[in-house]
Formats: C-alpha cells, sequence, structure tokens
C-alpha cells in the first residue's frame, strides 16, 4: 500500500470529520506526491496540512465560515515556498472561526476533537492543523498564530509549534486577524522537520534580521521563569517544575520573575481595543452575514462588538501596551528566554460549551503577550501531568532571536538542537577557531557570549604552525607556514555579521582574523598572527591539536 493510500485509509477508519473543511482527492494528491518525489527537493514528498484560512490555490478558503468562502487563485506566499520545495498539500484545515479563539470549538465544520483525548479541546485556533500532524495524516501544517493559535494546539496534542518572530513569514494570502500581529507558524512532530519547513518559509519574510541575530544559547545562559503561576493546579506547577528542573540539570541558570507585565500586555487583545483590528479584517462582514452564512455568534459577538470602540482608547491601548514592552524588556535583560507553561490547563469540550469566553481566555494567559511584546517562540512537549493532562512549555526570546528559543528549547527537553532555520537568512559567517577558543577552553566564552553556534570540528590543511603568545590569558597563534607546516585540528563557529565585527574588535594584538585554508580545500575566516608577532613569538609543541589523520605534505 502505497503512503497516501495509507494516509487516507485511516483517515476513513478514523472518523474524525471535523479536522478538515477540505481534503482533496486521493487520486490529486497521489500524482502530486509522485512528481514531488521525482522532481526531488529539500521537501520532496513531505505531506502538508494548510489552515483554512491560508489560500492554496484551487481550493476554497473558508476561515471556517462558509458564507464567506471564495476560491483562491494562487497560493498563499508561505505555501507556494514548501509546494516549490516539494511539499505536497494533502486539505485545509478546521479552526476557531476567523482565527478567533483558542479552544478549537469555534466552528459550523464541528469541534476539533484532541487528537488523544476526544472528549478534551485540541486548542485553537489552528485546531485541525495541529491534529492532522498528531494523528500521521500530515508530515507538517500551517497554522497562524495571533495570540497562541500556533501554540496551545501543539502543546494539547504533543506536537512541536514553531512561531517565528513577526515577519519573518509573510503572511501574503492569509485573511488577517490582528494584521499588526500575525504570524503563520508551523507544525510537526519533531523539532527537526518543524525547522526545516520553516527554513523554506522563512525565506518569504519581509523583515530585516537583526546584523548581530545570534544562533545559539551560551551553555549557562539564564533562562527566566515565573515566580508565581496563576491558573495552573498543583499537578501542573509540579509539571512545569520538573521542565525547570530539567533546565537547570542541562547547565542553564534559573531566574524567577514577576510576570504580572506579561500578563498584562496579554489581557490588552481581547480585554482593550486592540481587538479593533480584528474588526477591521472581518467585522463589516459579520455585521451584514445572513442567517446561512454559518457564523459562529460568539466569535461574530467578539469581533462586532469592536466596532464601536472609540478611537481614544484604541490610542490609549496602544500607550499602555508600549509602556509595558519596555518594562518587560527591562525585567528579561540579561536573560535568553522566557520559559512558561504553553497553557495553563487542558479543558474538555464540556467545559468550554458552559463558559465559552471564560475558558478560551483561560487558555492565553501564558501565550497571548507575545506577538503583543514582539517575541518570538518555540512550543514543545514536556510530558504529561500527574493527572494524565498532555504538558508542553514554551520558550520565548527577543525578536530576532529565533534561533536562541530553538537552541533552548531543544537543550531543555534533552532533543537534538537543528542548525537553527534562519541561519542563513541572518547572513552568518563560518568562523575557524583555534587553541583557547576551542569549546572547554577559557576563550570560549568570547564566542558564547556573542551569540556563537559551534558547527564541529575542522582541520587545517597542512601548511599552519602555532606560535605562543605573550597575552593575557596566554594563548597559542596560527601562523602561515607553507614550507614546514602541519594540519591544525580546530573547531568551526558559526556567527552573525556584525558579531563577528565585534569579535574582531576585541581581538588582543597580534591576534587578527583572516582567510585560513581548510584541508577540505575550502577557505574560511579564521584567526591568524601579524608578521611581527614571529619575531619573539616560540613555535609550540602541538601533538595534541596536530590532525593525526592529515595527509602528508609532499
Amino acid at each position: 500500500m502505497s503512503r497516501i493510500a495509507d494516509i487516507y485509509r485511516r483517515i476513513a477508519a478514523d472518523d474524525r470529520p471535523e479536522v478538515f473543511v477540505t481534503l482533496r482527492p486521493e487520486t490529486d494528491v497521489q500524482a502530486d506526491y509522485d512528481a514531488a518525489v521525482a522532481a526531488g527537493g529539500p521537501l520532496a514528498g513531505i505531506i502538508l496540512a494548510v489552515k483554512d484560512n491560508v489560500d492554496v490555490a484551487g481550493l476554497p478558503t473558508t476561515a471556517a465560515c462558509p458564507g464567506y468562502a471564495y476560491t483562491a487563485e494562487r497560493d498563499a506566499a508561505a505555501v507556494a515556498a514548501l509546494r516549490a520545495a516539494g511539499a505536497v498539500v494533502i486539505g485545509k484545515t478546521n479552526l476557531d472561526q476567523f482565527a478567533t479563539g483558542l479552544v478549537g470549538t469555534r466552528s459550523p465544520y464541528g469541534a476539533v476533537r484532541n487528537a488523544h483525548r476526544p472528549d478534551y479541546v485540541s486548542g485553537g485556533s489552528s485546531s485541525g492543523s495541529a491534529v492532522a500532524v498528531a494523528l500521521d495524516y500530515a508530515d507538517i501544517a500551517i497554522g497562524t498564530d495571533t495570540a497562541g493559535s500556533g501554540r496551545v494546539p501543539a502543546a494539547f496534542q504533543g506536537v512541536v509549534g514553531i512561531k517565528p518572530t513577526i515577519g519573518a513569514v509573510s503572511t501574503d494570502g492569509v485573511i488577517p486577524a490582528c494584521a499588526s500581529y500575525d504570524c503563520v507558524s508551523v507544525f510537526a512532530r519533531d523539532t527537526d522537520a518543524a525547522n526545516r519547513a520553516m527554513a523554506i518559509m522563512g525565506a518569504t519574510g519581509p523583515r530585516a534580521w537583526p546584523a548581530d541575530a545570534p544562533l545559539a544559547a551560551a551553555p549557562d545562559a539564564t533562562v527566566a521563569v515565573p515566580a508565581e503561576l496563576p491558573g495552573l493546579n498543583d499537578a501542573w506547577r509540579q509539571a512545569f517544575e520538573r521542565v525547570v528542573a530539567q533546565a537547570e540539570q542541562a547547565g542553564l541558570r534559573v531566574t524567577r520573575i514577576d510576570v504580572a507585565d506579561f500578563l498584562a500586555a496579554g489581557r490588552l487583545l481581547y480585554g482593550g481595543a486592540l481587538v479593533a483590528e480584528r474588526y477591521s479584517a472581518v467585522g463589516e462582514y459579520l455585521a451584514t452575514a445572513g442567517p446561512d452564512a454559518g457564523v459562529d455568534p460568539i466569535v461574530a459577538g467578539i469581533i462586532t462588538a469592536a466596532g464601536e470602540l472609540p478611537a481614544y482608547r484604541l490610542a490609549t491601548d496602544q500607550q499602555r501596551l508600549r509602556e509595558l514592552a519596555e518594562r518587560t524588556r527591562s525585567i528579561l535583560d540579561g536573560c535568553a528566554g522566557l520559559l512558561v507553561p504553553t497553557a495553563p490547563r487542558h479543558p474538555t469540550i464540556a467545559d468550554v460549551a458552559a463558559d465559552p469566553v471564560g475558558v478560551n481566555s483561560e487558555l492565553g494567559a501564558y501565550a497571548t503577550f507575545c506577538n503583543l511584546l514582539d517575541l518570538c517562540a518555540v512550543a514543545v512537549p514536556a510530558g504529561e501531568t500527574d493527572d494524565g493532562a498532555p504538558f508542553g512549555i514554551s520558550v520565548l526570546a527577543p525578536a530576532g532571536h529565533d534561533a536562541v528559543a530553538l537552541d533552548l528549547a531543544a537543550r531543555i527537553t534533552g532533543a537534538p538542537s537543528p542548525e537553527p532555520w534562519n541561519t542563513e537568512f541572518v547572513g552568518a559567517l563560518d568562523l575557524a577557531v583555534f587553541g583557547a577558543h576551542l569549546r572547554g577552553q577559557p576563550l570560549e566564552r568570547e564566542l558564547t557570549a556573542l551569540g556563537a553556534r559551534w558547527a564541529g570540528p575542522v582541520a587545517t590543511a597542512p601548511e599552519y604552525r602555532l606560535v605562543a603568545l605573550d597575552t593575557v590569558p596566554p594563548k597559542p597563534g596560527l601562523v602561515h607556514d607553507p614550507i614546514d607546516g602541519r594540519s591544525i585540528r580546530g573547531e568551526l563557529w558559526r556567527i552573525s555579521p556584525a558579531a563577528l565585527g565585534t569579535f574582531l574588535s576585541r581581538l588582543p594584538a597580534p591576534m587578527t582574523l583572516g582567510a585560513v585554508r581548510l584541508n577540505d580545500e575550502r577557505s574560511v575566516v579564521g584567526f591568524s598572527c601579524q608578521a611581527s608577532a614571529l619575531a619573539t613569538a616560540r613555535l609550540l609543541h602541538v601533538d595534541h591539536w596536530l590532525d593525526r589523520d592529515a595527509a602528508p605534505r609532499s
């Protein structure tokens, strides 16, 4: 049985009609799959589900509102990028209508049940996308995230959700929720798959990356965690504290902070006038939609009420948000990231039916502030609570520090840390280091403090020597010696252009940076010494730095 046939067999057997709003015919998907595998590409044959507020050419876009539906003429930018890389769209997934909600129940196409506990919510608004990945109907799925929709469903399904820096992925072809804070996100079963998808979608982003964007967190980086955890019962608190202990065991430093300002910022999205952006997006449609349009009354109530807000309220809340953003930046000063529970509890579908607005608001406590404060986030599963609920954590970091969030999430959970998806977009450079800057050596911190990322061992071509430099602390210097040189073992680190400039400006004489030829014929930036140093330097006995596998000089 082909893979596509097996997926469609399981979709039929599982009886989950609420997951997809539009499921493409099996024969069409099989044909696209065969063509993608034959053509090759970085994502060849990867099965992609797309949230139904994101356009796929030739398929209806409904935003979970039948009366609003239209047939897309072209792919959204993120979809186009993934398809060009070989991904195959299987269908459009259900969502909280107009991406308004964190529960996954606000849809005329049915409440999306949790992948593992069908009486419980899947989380929204990207409910169908997360469930499609969790049930192995898709390898990756596009979601959107304005208030936590790319993270809460990930936590409840036990999958990975990456919410990038705002503007890192184009929102062209996405029905806006709150355009200033909307992000295209991705779900996958592990960080490697999510990271690969983000590397493709990230090429569409209009936002420029900061020149000093870090590519990793320092080995002993400080991570902030909430001093208080409002909304969590004892079982959920204990689950979170176990993760905090894992962070410390991974060598990270933990500092407890007051998160009141973060939570206050989050409440501004729905509890203040910022929700006016949702009215700007679809409010006029909802205000005039007829009874047969399939409008969810809770969604309509939230969005249409925003049309009555006076302009001064929006200006006031925007100013309030700027103040909170400044204060929270100060709180996180010196911290590589903020570790929070993705959600405070896992409610049943019946809980939401009894209190649809209240429960929804609870679920966003640790998620909604993220985009308002211009943070990026990675949501990863972290086991279960003692009462059997799926538990997930999110690592948040400042805008542009997406690689740090990914690195910290992997280290805390013990998962492999993939090459960050934004390495290419940052314009990262390779830097060869030797001697005192190697991992575990005294000057490694000079690299990690600048966000450099270890990329593996290397060796020079057999035309270099090391000399002892009269520096504090003492260190070896690499010199070019084409006559009596050796192959010297070192390491490759990746570093942003601005960070490399900072690093160079701090190098003490006679050290400098220049072209170093490696034994695989590559030429990279690396350490060297000014010629004047050779007059007083002495050659080092460097047996432990020699590359014993290098071919001898001819």
